[in-house]
């Protein structure tokens, strides 16, 4: 199938790769039209000027940008070209609710929708390696698996339309805890000056490991948080996760105690930093006047 990419960010742009590498990739488009035309001379592909006429010329497309009214702005932007057959996958983070209402704007038209928000950071994109949770119908996730599985190394059809995200949002709530956690640990490491070097090669072996300590830890280590996952981003999908349990009438005491902790970094200057950076303020505990 011929596909289009939309949002070339820093996830984005691995993903058109991969798939330009798997022979999918048509065409891409973006926002800022700078990216797309970059990207198309990098990788011999064409760069169009909208994601109408991406649309046109393609018989799959995926999304992946920032935030609900982007999604639903780019859906808009999709419409005149949508047409039965046309499958679009959309692997941004977003609301369940957003995901039901991109679905409900194309089926009438006869195109197929999905939601596949994807995990994995930056590095699961390069190497295509991406965790990808689908929602949509039977079919429509038959037809995409060939796709997906040029960007990815495990995907599952989760259910329904918006399972996707709502499986998202048990990831970014995981998310949280274990960065508070690594950050935590690592921070009372350094305060009894163990030597983060070693702390790292052996528990990263151990039974408290996870993805985020193997990749996240040596951030902490050298004080240094190049953005793989912004915390502004992150911040986003917790706030979307909040939303979703109050529906439940629940407060998620992780949800609540990194959304206060991501206010602290943003307003620090620190919102494009990775989320590891929280371990500035674990830090602190240990010494106050840092």
């Amino acid at each position: 199938m011929q596909t289009g990419f939309i949002g070339l960010g820093a996830m984005g742009a691995h993903m058109a790769r991969n798939l330009k590498r798997a022979g999918f990739l048509a065409g891409v488009t973006n926002r800022t039209a700078q990216k797309a035309q970059a990207l198309a001379l990098e990788i011999d592909t064409i760069a169009y000027a909208n994601p109408a006429e991406l649309a046109a010329k393609v018989d799959a497309i995926i999304l992946c940008v920032s935030a609900d009214a982007d999604v639903l702005s780019v859906i808009d932007a999709i419409m005149p070209a949508a047409r039965p057959g046309l499958l679009v996958i959309d692997c941004s983070t977003v609301s369940a609710d957003t995901a039901r209402r991109a679905e409900a704007q194309l089926r009438p038209l006869g195109a197929a929708f999905l939601d596949c928000p994807v995990s994995g950071g930056v590095e699961g994109a390069r190497d295509a390696a991406l965790a990808i949770m689908c929602g949509g119908s039977a079919e429509a996730f038959a037809r995409a698996k060939p796709i997906l599985d040029a960007i990815g190394r495990a995907v599952t059809h989760m259910g329904p339309t918006g399972f996707g995200q709502s499986t998202k949002a048990t990831n970014q709530i995981m998310c949280a805890g274990i960065i508070q956690a690594v950050a935590e640990a690592m921070a009372f490491a350094q305060a009894e000056q163990l030597p983060l070097d070693k702390v790292i090669e052996t528990l990263g072996k151990g039974a408290g490991s996870s993805w985020y300590f193997v990749n996240r830890a040596p951030f902490m280590a050298k004080d240094h948080f190049p953005a793989g996952f912004r915390v502004r981003l992150h911040d986003k999908d917790l706030k979307i996760c909040r939303q979703m349990a109050a529906r439940h009438g629940v407060t998620l005491s992780v949800i609540e105690t990194t959304l206060a902790h991501y206010a602290q970094l943003i307003e620090g200057g620190f919102g494009d930093d990775d989320i590891s950076t929280i371990f500035r303020l674990k830090t602190a505990l240990f010494d106050p006047k840092s």
